[in-house]
């Protein structure tokens, strides 16, 4: 197995360039924080220029199928950035999730949200961990689906559900209209990612796949949205390092910059050197899901590390920047929330390490 390359190519580059000008333009602190505040917390005037002018909701669908042909590594260069902005666009329910769900499944329905024009989410609780046991809260009968499932990511702005559900012939991976299940958005800890509660009573199903197919793209799913995750989790752990740099330089306390003093000089280091360990980590995660190579273990590394390097920097930020960072006017809260928030999405920290022992044979 050849040395993975986890620097980024100038493609790489370019593409962080376009997607942070845009999020820079169109996802400011004041922009997210008075749209939170709204009825329509997401931004879909944004997701459509992200999604389909730009192009990065097909990244990593073939051309074939009416994608660019990109991989994973240049999927995980747009989750930093979203995390660098905690845009509230529903790429992870959509073009990460959904996607690679109907990827795996080799679903005819791809160009779709490879395209932007339809917005995809996969039923299952946002804390669903790769390895998990295939849902048996949805059941399918006679062409129709009828269960419930909790705290679905990015539901209530979807136009069409993956939705995961045992029929007679077993699991099952069945596309369903989203005007045909009724979604109520639950209270979300993270006001820039929405989870919302779905219920179908009956809804009319298409096939996507079934038996082991439909367990296979599951787990695939889960796997590459929790690797992927790590990336978003890099971008928030960049934002919370340099805003808060950039504000003790300017805060001046006796005389001086207060981020002159030693103590506070530390705690920066100590996240910088956390960020670099993060990006590292994240990227071999988001390598290993473009090659294939060592999966299991790359991703679960990822989530067991760069998770609560993610929440400790969000938690820096908000009492490094003192009174301020306390208050709703600033955007740090929004950081903290979606860092705790992920910490839960695809399995906890304890979790992948619980799942790592067991991958490389270590007892407990």
């Amino acid at each position: 197995m050849s040395t993975p390359d986890l620097l980024y190519s100038e493609v790489e580059e370019d593409l962080r360039s376009s997607v942070r000008a845009l999020l820079t333009d169109r996802a400011g602190p004041t922009a997210l924080l008075a749209r939170v505040e709204t009825d329509a917390p997401y931004d879909l005037a944004l997701w459509k220029t992200l999604a389909a002018d730009l192009g990065t909701a097909g990244l990593m669908v073939p051309e074939s199928l009416g994608g660019h042909g990109a991989s994973t590594r240049e999927v995980a260069v747009v989750m930093e950035e979203l995390g660098r902005s905690v845009a509230p666009v529903p790429y992870l329910g959509s073009a990460v999730l959904a996607t690679a769900a109907l990827l795996a499944a080799g679903s005819e329905l791809l160009p779709q949200l490879a395209s932007g024009s339809v917005i995809g989410a996969l039923a299952v609780p946002l804390s669903t961990a790769p390895g998990s046991a295939f849902p048996a809260a949805v059941s399918f009968l006679d062409g129709t689906l009828t269960g419930r499932v909790s705290t679905v990511a990015d539901a209530s702005v979807a136009d069409l559900l993956i939705v995961p559900a045992v029929g007679p012939a077993g699991p099952g991976l069945y596309a369903v209209d989203a005007s045909a299940a009724t979604v109520t958005e639950a209270v979300s800890l993270d006001l820039t990612r929405r989870v919302a509660d779905v219920t179908l009573d009956s809804a009319a199903a298409q096939v996507i796949c079934t038996g082991s197919a439909a367990a296979e793209a599951l787990e695939a799913a889960l796997t590459t949205a929790a690797g992927l995750l790590a990336s978003e989790q890099t971008g928030i752990t960049e934002w919370a390092l340099t805003e808060t740099v950039t504000y003790l330089k300017g805060r001046y306390q006796f005389g001086r910059p207060v981020g002159g003093f030693q103590s506070l000089k530390h705690r920066l280091a100590n996240l910088y050197t956390e960020l670099v360990n993060a990006r590292a980590t994240a990227r071999y995660a988001a390598d290993a899901l473009a090659t294939g190579n060592d999966v299991p273990i790359a991703v679960a590394v990822a989530q067991a590390r760069v998770s609560p390097i993610a929440v400790r920097a969000a938690e820096e930020a908000v009492q490094l920047h003192g009174g301020i960072g306390m208050t709703w006017e600033h955007p740090a809260h929004l950081y903290l929330k979606r860092a705790k928030s992920d910490q839960i999405a695809f399995g906890t920290p304890g979790r992948h390490r619980a799942r790592l022992a067991d991958l490389v044979d270590l007892p407990a």
